[in-house]
């Protein structure tokens, strides 16, 4: 079981798409993402620090993902970037240092860039680019120095940085999913996301009210990975994860936010610093 790469799954997509039903292309619309939550997360300076462990015990690694603008000053674009590093007994076997950088544009926040450069292991180097057209429904792929693949979607997509962050956003109702169309294995999926319930969870704001967010899973995904993965949300216009669970084989992998920063949300920030 590769451990960091199922570190990074927490976090996005790859397992959590389902096939699409039939002929039928969902697309992801405008009147299903709250504004002013999407206003807030692409504000341009949100950054959020996780703590990765096995089971909620042992520390693992940790998760940096941040919410910039995109530097070349295009208008509504931005960058989403994560970085994975080990942590403790992991560096001594398997150390990581993975980067990603998903570029976003658009009112719906789509992605036309997505730059990868994992490395895990000793001496082990993967770069992948993968670039999207959405107006013309064509995704290209390219891992290393092997040729690039073309790919026809059928509709609109994300992939699985941009599909977490916009599903933060969405206009949930009790009971009624959101489909997020994703691409994910070299396909488009459709996520079918939705609000179990509302409640109280204790985190680096204190105890607050959150969203508990499940995304319907038809299939074991990559890496071993199976059983749900749940998110819990700050129930305000900020809709901060606060925590991430993933079942895996053996236990789960427990993602807590330990720092977040946004001056978009100063009474969150606020909080977190008491």
């Amino acid at each position: 079981m590769r451990v960091p790469a199922i570190c990074l799954l927490i976090f996005f997509y790859l397992g959590w798409a389902s096939p699409a039903a039939g002929d039928e292309v969902v697309e992801l619309q405008a009147a299903q993402v709250d504004p002013a939550a999407l206003a807030v997360i692409f504000s341009g300076g949100e950054r959020m620090h996780y703590a990765v462990s096995w089971s909620g015990g042992v520390k693992i690694g940790d998760i940096y993902l941040d919410i910039q603008k995109d530097e070349k000053g295009r208008e509504g674009a931005f960058a989403i970037t994560a970085k994975v590093k080990d942590y403790g007994p992991l560096r001594a076997f398997y150390p990581v240092d993975d980067r990603f950088v998903c570029f976003v544009s658009g009112p719906m926040k789509l992605p036309d860039r997505y730059e990868v450069l994992q490395k895990e292991g000793f001496g082990k180097k993967t770069t992948r680019l993968i670039r999207y057209d959405q107006a013309q429904r064509v995704v290209w792929y390219k891992k290393n120095k092997e040729d690039e693949l073309r790919f026809e979607v059928a509709g609109t997509l994300y992939n699985e940085f941009s599909a977490f962050v916009i599903s933060r956003a969405l206009a949930f109702r009790l009971g009624e999913p959101i489909v997020v169309p994703t691409f994910a294995e070299q396909k488009r999926h459709e996520v079918e996301v939705a609000l179990v319930k509302r409640t109280n969870r204790k985190s680096i704001f204190g105890n607050k009210p959150v969203m508990m967010i499940q995304p319907r899973m038809q299939f074991q995904g990559l890496y071993e990975k199976s059983g749900n993965t749940t998110l819990w949300l700050t129930d305000d216009r900020c809709r901060v994860p606060v925590e991430i669970h993933s079942k895996i084989t053996i236990g789960a992998l427990v993602a807590e936010l330990v720092e977040y920063a946004n001056p978009a949300c100063p009474e969150l920030v606020k909080a977190a610093s008491r």
